[in-house]
């Protein structure tokens, strides 16, 4: 059997600038990549040396959308949860479900764009 890791996950959003920021400050990433899309628009590639994830914008508005579509989250593990939650704040969006259960902390937040990011830490 082959082993696998998840390299990325793309996602659409109306500002890439605004969501590229987030996830380098609230990750400690950084920017991998940056350019055209290739069905047009726009992309960054925010992440680590192994994993990223791809924000794309292709200019036109971007329909917020209901929990679970088209996908039901996207789970990050921090060190520091508290960290994390400060700076979710920070950035104007609302942390909720905050839950302390094995194997560790979690909160959830929805971006600008009404994707959910589940956020868990381990320590």
């Amino acid at each position: 059997m082959a082993n696998g890791y998840l390299e990325h996950v793309n996602i659409t959003v109306s500002d890439i600038e605004r969501s590229a920021a987030l996830l380098e400050k609230l990750l400690g990433w950084h920017i991998r990549w940056r350019g055209p899309a290739q069905m047009g628009g726009e992309t960054i590639h925010v992440g680590s040396d192994r994993d990223y994830i791809a924000v794309y914008t292709n200019g036109a508005p971007v329909d917020r959308f209901a929990k679970g579509q088209p996908l039901n989250h996207v789970g990050i593990v921090v060190d520091d949860l508290d960290a994390a939650e400060a700076i979710v704040r920070e950035a104007g969006l609302e942390p909720f479900s905050h839950a302390d259960y094995e194997p560790g902390r979690r909160f959830y937040f929805f971006d600008w764009d009404g994707i959910e990011f589940e956020l868990v830490s381990y320590a």
